[in-house]
């Protein structure tokens, strides 16, 4: 995975607005403080979902009941959070099990 490491001065709330998902773009990257403060006071997410990857990093979701937003991050083993996807239209579902008995 490519990754660019930005300045602080350079991830702005713009930014991650602005950010299409496309697997060609390197993901955004800040202390992970600085993008949870921008997630929380201008898109209103909060954390829904947390896993941790085969290369140990944490990923997080985040998401707004609010506007729908959601934004993905990934935690590096190294401390750095990276922006990986956002977009809108966010759903929280409760689905059984493909082949589950309903």
């Amino acid at each position: 995975m490519k990754r660019t490491v930005l300045a602080l001065a350079l991830l702005t709330p713009a930014l991650l607005v602005a950010l299409p998902a496309t697997a060609q773009q390197a993901p955004r990257c800040a202390p992970r403080a600085q993008m949870l403060d921008v997630l929380e006071q201008r898109f209103s997410e909060t954390r829904r979902a947390i896993g941790l990857t085969n290369s140990h990093a944490v990923m997080e979701l985040y998401a707004s009941d609010e506007n729908g937003s959601w934004t993905i991050l990934v935690t590096l083993p190294n401390g750095m959070t990276c922006l990986v996807g956002v977009g809108t239209g966010y759903e929280t579902l409760t689905e059984p099990a493909r082949g589950a008995p309903t």
